[in-house]
């Protein structure tokens, strides 16, 4: 009889495929490490290494201090350290968990993982490939249950200090993504996206691959993390057909997420979230957009709704128009609540010295550059306008037009913040 997980998952039994193994980058932990860490002695221990600076002035003089008291667990203790802090940007309780280098690089920020929590709340959830828990931590609460597997048992000995071991309604085990260990849960996947210490940007090559991914859990509901520049057009081709939402926060590109049909709105094949701004929009809303020549304000838009491919259906929403059917810039007299804009004082063509005369007349020495569909490299271009002046301003420069239409074009610009 198949044994049973928390409130009566069924586990099937499948054979590992090949032996976990640590990735590495950093330091490799092994299980008898982490039953270290976790038990009095190693969170004693823990305590005193973190209370030493362990900066470039005094990292060796620290570690020798260390290593006088804690000997040959003083590479183990000094590592956790440092990575705990490298990861109190990610991880709100960092200070209490456990990591390896490079589980620790590819863990989603705390914010993108309750975003996506909030989207299986009351589910059944199995994170296969949950590495040290930081999806898991994000499920814990939201989901109905969960389960978290990884082929590395290291990663899963982590994940059990990290969540909590002791909660009911989370399961963990040692087990292969690509073989099933559960039913009836919907089905989350961070595959890894580097290969030999590279990065590797065709998601065949992920561990474990997309397609593969797709094939085995093509009759479940599935999530999958994916990098935000992976090719839409090649995922399809894979045979997904769900949505791809494409989500922000800090002012940056997170990730891509593919969701399955079962777990979108019907119709909804793109979405883009900032999280920054709780703002969320899909190709289902209109996207009747004009073209015209800039107002007060040129506003470009965040990165998720530009990767998502959504730059009209964000202008409709927000009253604003393109300066180009084929460029992201959107104007408007008003900027939307929130959003950084760039209010234009002059136009001028892309003439070194013209742009060189003004910005002296206006005693320029701060310029902030943004590029679109023109081959200009923003710091050569500001190294070449020697700015001596105290005023910070900004250009716009972008192409408006095409064929033998088409120009390059500066906005100087005035940043609202």
């Amino acid at each position: 009889m198949a044994p049973r997980g928390p409130q009566g998952l069924v586990l099937q039994r499948h054979g590992h495929r090949g032996q976990a193994l640590l990735k590495g980058g950093g330091l490799s932990f092994t299980l008898d490490d982490v039953a270290y860490l976790r038990g009095g002695e190693g969170t004693a221990a823990l305590a005193d290494v973190d209370a030493l600076a362990l900066g470039d002035a005094s990292r060796v003089s620290d570690i020798a201090t260390a290593r006088a008291r804690f000997g040959d667990r003083t590479a183990i203790l000094i590592e956790t350290t440092l990575l705990r802090r490298k990861a109190a940007a990610k991880v709100p309780d960092a200070h209490r968990w456990l990591f390896t280098s490079e589980a620790l690089e590819q863990a989603t920020a705390a914010a993108v993982a309750e975003h996506r929590a909030e989207r299986l709340v009351g589910r059944a959830v199995h994170d296969v490939t949950c590495s040290v828990g930081t999806e898991l931590a994000a499920l814990t609460g939201r989901a109905d249950r969960v389960v978290g597997s990884d082929l590395d048992e290291v990663r899963v000995a982590m994940a059990r200090h990290n969540v909590g071991g002791d909660d009911p309604h989370v399961l963990l085990c040692r087990a292969d993504a690509l073989a099933p260990v559960t039913r009836g849960t919907t089905v989350v996947a961070d595959p890894a996206r580097r290969r030999g210490g590279r990065r590797t940007f065709d998601p065949r090559d992920y561990t474990p691959a997309l397609d593969e991914l797709l094939a085995v859990y093509a009759d479940r509901d599935l999530v999958v993390k994916c990098a935000p520049g992976i090719d839409f057009d090649q995922v399809g081709r894979l045979g997904f057909a769900g949505e791809i939402e494409v989500t922000s926060l800090g002012g940056g590109v997170r990730e891509a997420c593919l969701w399955s049909p079962g777990l979108t709105t019907p119709g909804v094949t793109r979405r883009a979230t900032i999280l920054d701004r709780d703002e969320e929009i899909t190709d289902a809303a209109p996207d009747d957009c004009p073209v015209a020549a800039p107002g007060r304000w040129i506003v470009d838009p965040d990165g998720a709704v530009v990767r998502a491919g959504l730059v009209r259906h964000y202008g409709a929403r927000h009253g604003l128009w393109q300066l180009d059917p084929a460029i992201a810039y959107l104007s408007g007299d008003e900027l939307p609540t929130g959003v950084r804009g760039f209010e234009v004082i002059a136009e001028f063509g892309l003439a070194e010295r013209t742009l060189r005369q003004e910005l002296s007349a206006r005693d320029v020495g701060a310029l902030e550059i943004l590029v679109r569909g023109v081959s200009v490299d923003p710091d050569e271009l500001r190294t070449r306008l020697r700015l001596r002046g105290s005023e910070r301003l900004a250009l716009v420069i972008t192409r408006i037009g095409t064929g033998g239409a088409s120009r390059a074009v500066v906005y100087l610009c005035r940043p609202s913040r």
